[in-house]
């Protein structure tokens, strides 16, 4: 059920989004860790990743430092290519 739910958000526009996530550290503000965040969202706009980017500011302890995010579609229209060179081996 989960997969149709995932391919009916493709069709829809949603597009695999990755986000790198750098925050302080709560105990130590001067170090900045890394987390990688992935899940099907709406480019430009991310309304997923903006939610999830509130939820963070709003309860967890780590102060966010900057996002870095790459969105790709996985259901594109198929792709034709004709090849420069044929060989023949045996």
């Amino acid at each position: 059920m989960k997969a149709e739910i995932q391919i009916r958000k493709q069709l829809d526009g949603y597009r695999l989004t990755t986000a790198e996530i750098l925050y302080h550290l709560p105990d130590h503000p001067s170090v900045l860790q890394s987390y990688i965040w992935q899940d099907l969202d709406i480019a430009p706009r991310f309304p997923v990743l903006s939610k999830f980017l509130d939820f963070w500011a709003r309860e967890l302890d780590g102060k966010l430092h900057s996002v870095r995010v790459a969105s790709v579609g996985l259901i594109q229209p198929a792709r034709y290519g004709h090849t420069a060179h044929l060989m023949q081996l045996h």
